[in-house]
C-alpha cells in the first residue's frame, strides 16, 4: 500500500478535500490527509499525506507558511476577497509609499480577527454556515505571527503583488482586508498562491493531472517522498536487538544520545518513529512502522 507524502500544486476552484477525494481514487488508499487547507480560489503548495504518513499530519499544520498574494485596493467584501459581495467602494488614491508605510504595523506578533467565512465553530456551528444565513457573530482576535510582508510589485493603480510568510491560522485575505482599513480606502485579496508549507515548495509540487498520468502509468506510487523526509532536521539513530524489540512494542529503551528528538531507524533502515530521548531513555513521540 502507498505510504509517504505528496505535494500537490492545487489549482483554482478545487477544495483541500477535492484534492484528497481524487488521491483516494488515483492512489488506490482511504488513508489520506493534507496539511493546512487552501481555499478554493487560492492555488499553490498542498502537502498531502498517504498511509502511515497520516500520523506525520499533526506535526506538518504548525509550520510557517509563504505565500503570494495580489491586493486590490478601493474595495471591501463581506469575504474579503473578490469572490464576495462588494460592500463599499472607495478611491485608492494611496501611492506605494502610502502602503509601506502602514506594513510594518502588520509584521511581527499581532492579533487578527478571523473572518466570518471562515471554517471556525462557535457553537458548534461554521462562521461560514451563518454567513451564508446572514448572521455575523463576535469573534476573539487570535494571536498571529508575520515574519515577512513585502511588496513585490505594483500591478496596477490599484493591485500590489505582497509575499507574506506566516504562521499557522493566518488569514491572508483578512490581512489584505486589514491593509486596505489602515490605508482609508479598503481593500481585498484578489488571488493567492501558496509557495511554501510544512517545508515543502512549489519545486516539488506535482498536479493532479500529472498524477493522473502517473497512476495510468502505474508509476504513482513514485511520486511520493518518504515520510521520514518531513522529519530530516532530527538526527537519525539506529537501532536492533532488544531496543528494536522494545521500539516496535512501542515502550522506552536506553539509548546512548544527547537529549532532543530523532528519526529512529530499525535494523532493516525501516523508519520506525520519530523519538524524544531524555536522561539516557528514548520515547516514542509517533511511531510510523507496518505492524
Amino acid at each position: 500500500m502507498p505510504n509517504g507524502i505528496i505535494v500537490i500544486d492545487k489549482t483554482a476552484d478545487w477544495t483541500s478535500m477535492d484534492v484528497c477525494a481524487k488521491l483516494r481514487r488515483l492512489l488506490g488508499e482511504r488513508r489520506i490527509g493534507h496539511a493546512g487547507t487552501l481555499d478554493p480560489m487560492a492555488t499553490g503548495v498542498l502537502p498531502v499525506f498517504v498511509g502511515r504518513a497520516t500520523r506525520a499530519v499533526e506535526f506538518a499544520e504548525s509550520g510557517e507558511k509563504e505565500y503570494l498574494a495580489t491586493l486590490r485596493l478601493g474595495v471591501t467584501t463581506d469575504t474579503q476577497d473578490t469572490t464576495g459581495a462588494v460592500l463599499s467602494t472607495a478611491p485608492a488614491v494611496c501611492t506605494g509609499a502610502d502602503l509601506e508605510a502602514v506594513l510594518p504595523q502588520f509584521r511581527g506578533e499581532i492579533l487578527q480577527v478571523p473572518p466570518m467565512y471562515s471554517a471556525l465553530k462557535v457553537n458548534g456551528q461554521k462562521l461560514y454556515q451563518l454567513a451564508r444565513k446572514g448572521r455575523t457573530v463576535e469573534r476573539q482576535p487570535r494571536a498571529i505571527t508575520i515574519f515577512a510582508l513585502e511588496v513585490v510589485e505594483r500591478l496596477s493603480d490599484t493591485e500590489y503583488a505582497l509575499r507574506i510568510r506566516c504562521s499557522k491560522g493566518t488569514y491572508i485575505r483578512t490581512l489584505c482586508h486589514d491593509i486596505g482599513q489602515a490605508l482609508g480606502c479598503g481593500g481585498v485579496m484578489a488571488s493567492l498562491r501558496r509557495t511554501e508549507a510544512a517545508g515543502f515548495t512549489l519545486a516539488q509540487a506535482v498536479t493532479l493531472e500529472q498524477v493522473a498520468q502517473a497512476a495510468e502509468e502505474g508509476r504513482a506510487e513514485a511520486l511520493l517522498c518518504p515520510v521520514d523526509d518531513f522529519f530530516r532536521a532530527f538526527p537519525a539513530l539506529r537501532v536492533e536487538g532488544r531496543q528494536e524489540a522494545l521500539c516496535r512494542n512501542g515502550n522506552p529503551f536506553p539509548a546512548d544520545a544527547p537529549e532532543g528528538r530523532y528519526r529512529v531507524y530499525g535494523s532493516d533502515g525501516a523508519f520506525l518513529m520519530l523519538g524524544q530521548c531524555k536522561n539516557g531513555e528514548m520515547r516514542t513521540v509517533k511511531s510510523f512502522f507496518s505492524v
